[in-house]
C-alpha cells in the first residue's frame, strides 16, 4: 500500500456507503488519508469489514460530522436526510463520479466501460497487473476475488477503474486508456436510443489517448481486442492473443473476448503480453460474475451471476451448457421496472435457453411500482413461456414460494444459475441449507 496521503485533513461522509461502487471510493479516501465516514441501510458491508470505517445505521441528519464532504450517487434522492442537513449545513456535495473523477486525476488511469463485461474485465486487468508484479490501484465494481476486495490503494503507477454509463458518470472521469467492451442500449431512463448511447461512449472515447474496443465495435475509433482460435471447454477456454496462447478459468465466448481486451489493456501499462497472460491462467472472476456459491443437499451446483440485461443471460446461459450439467435451470429477477418494461420479451428469448426457468418479481432498485403500472416479472415470464418450446416456465413472485419450488425439483447433477442484479444471490444461498 502506498504511505502517500494527498488527501490528509480532508472529510468525506458517504451516504448509501455499503454498495460496490460506494465502499470502494470510502475504500480508497481512506488509504489517500481523508477521514472517511458513511450511513447504509444495512451498515455491515461486506466491503467494509475490515477497514475500521465508521458506519451508521439507516439515514439521519445525526449521522453527517460537521465540516465533511457528502458523498451521494444517483440512487440517494434529494429529499435523503443526510443531504437536507447537509444543505442546510452550508457543506458541499459530491456526486460519487465527481470524486472518482478526482481519483484518475491522481495517477495514469484505465478506466473500463461497455454495457457489459465493465467488471469482469476491469477485474481481469487488475489481477493481471498484478501478476505482473505492477500492483495497480483499483476501484471495480464486484470483488475481485484473488484479492478479496473491490478496491485497493496500490504502489504501482496505474489505477484501473470502472466506468459506469448508466448515469453517464463516466464522462466525468480523466482516462489514458479508455476500454469499450461492447455497447448496447441497456438504461431506458437514461438514453433516447442506441445513437444516444453511441454517442455517450464515444465521448468518452474521446477523453483518452489510447482506445482499446471490444469485437464487433467497427463504428467507434480504436483497435480491437479480438481473440483468435477461441476453443470452449467445460469451465473455460483456450485462445491466441498477440502472438500468446491464453487459457482461462472462466467459462463462455464472453470471458475469452473480455480478457483480450484486458490483455491489450495491461499492454497499454506496460506489462508484456506473454507475462499478463500467465497471470490470467489463474483469474477465477469477479463477486457475482459465474460465481459458484457451493452445492445444495440434492446435489445441484449453484451459480450465481448479475447478468441484468437479455444478452448477459444469453451469454451466461450459454456458459453454463458447457459444464455438461443435466439441466441448466434460471431463476431471474428482473432489475428495473423501465429496463422490464423495454425488454421483457428479449429476456424472455434469453431465459427460454434454459431447461426449466423459474421468474420472480421485479427488484425495484431507485423505482416505483406504482410509475409502471401493470409492469411485473410475469411479462417476462409469459415471454418465456412464448420462446420455451414446451419447457416448463414458474412464475412466483416471492422468495419462499420459489425456494419451495425448486428444493422440491432441483436434481443431482442440475446447475442452477440465479440471475440478475438485485438480491436473488440471497435466494441461491438459501438453497445450499
Amino acid at each position: 500500500m502506498s504511505t502517500v496521503t494527498p488527501w490528509l485533513g480532508r472529510r468525506l461522509h458517504f451516504v448509501g456507503i455499503g454498495g460496490a461502487g460506494m465502499s470502494g471510493l470510502a475504500r480508497v479516501a481512506s488509504a489517500l488519508g481523508a477521514e472517511v465516514s458513511g450511513s447504509d441501510r444495512a451498515p455491515d458491508s461486506p466491503y467494509l469489514r475490515d477497514t475500521g470505517i465508521k458506519v451508521g445505521e439507516g439515514h439521519a441528519a445525526a449521522n453527517v460530522p460537521d465540516g465533511a464532504e457528502i458523498v451521494v450517487s444517483s440512487a440517494i434522492p434529494p429529499e435523503n436526510p443526510e443531504r437536507v442537513a447537509a444543505r442546510e449545513r452550508g457543506l458541499r456535495e459530491l456526486h460519487r463520479a465527481d470524486l472518482l473523477g478526482e481519483i484518475t486525476r491522481l495517477r495514469p488511469t484505465i478506466a473500463v466501460t461497455g454495457t457489459h463485461g465493465k467488471t469482469t474485465t476491469s477485474s481481469m486487468v487488475v489481477h493481471a497487473l498484478r501478476g505482473c508484479g505492477l500492483d495497480p490501484s483499483y476501484l471495480v465494481g464486484g470483488e475481485v476475488r484473488s484479492t478479496g476486495s473491490n478496491a485497493g490503494w496500490g504502489a504501482g503507477t496505474w489505477l484501473v477503474v470502472e466506468a459506469d454509463e448508466s448515469d453517464r458518470s463516466l464522462l466525468k472521469l480523466a482516462p489514458k486508456v479508455a476500454v469499450l467492451t461492447n455497447a448496447e442500449l441497456d438504461h431506458h431512463a437514461t438514453y433516447a436510443s442506441q445513437r444516444d448511447v453511441d454517442e455517450t461512449f464515444g465521448e468518452f472515447l474521446a477523453k483518452a489517448d489510447h482506445v482499446v474496443l471490444g469485437p464487433d465495435l467497427e463504428r467507434f475509433p480504436g483497435d480491437a481486442a479480438v481473440p483468435e482460435d477461441v476453443e470452449l471447454y467445460p469451465g473455460g477456454s483456450h485462445f491466441r492473443f498477440g502472438g500468446e496462447r491464453v487459457s482461462l478459468q472462466v467459462p463462455g465466448l464472453h470471458n475469452a473476448r473480455n480478457a483480450a481486451t484486458a490483455l491489450a489493456a495491461c499492454r497499454l501499462a506496460g506489462a508484456e503480453i506473454a507475462e499478463a497472460a500467465h497471470a490470467l491462467a489463474d483469474f477465477t472472476g469477479a463477486g457475482r460474475r459465474f460465481e459458484r456459491l457451493g452445492t445444495t443437499p440434492a446435489g445441484t451446483l449453484v451459480v450465481d451471476d448479475y447478468a441484468h440485461h437479455p444478452t448477459e443471460v444469453r451469454a451466461t446461459i450459454a456458459a453454463a451448457r458447457t459444464l455438461d450439467s443435466r439441466r441448466v435451470v434460471a431463476v431471474f429477477q428482473p432489475h428495473l421496472f423501465s429496463r422490464t418494461r423495454h425488454q421483457y420479451r428479449e429476456f424472455g428469448a434469453a431465459l427460454a435457453q434454459a431447461d426449466l426457468v423459474v421468474v420472480l418479481d421485479i427488484y425495484p432498485a431507485r423505482e416505483r411500482a406504482g410509475d409502471f403500472p401493470g409492469v411485473t416479472g410475469r411479462l417476462v415470464a409469459a415471454a418465456a413461456a412464448d420462446s420455451a418450446d414446451g419447457r416448463r416456465v414458474a412464475w412466483l413472485p416471492q422468495f419462499d414460494d420459489a425456494e419451495r419450488f425448486l428444493r422440491a425439483e432441483l436434481r443431482s447433477g442440475d446447475l442452477l444459475l440465479t440471475l440478475g442484479a438485485g438480491n436473488v444471490d440471497t435466494l441461491g444461498r438459501r438453497l445450499l441449507v
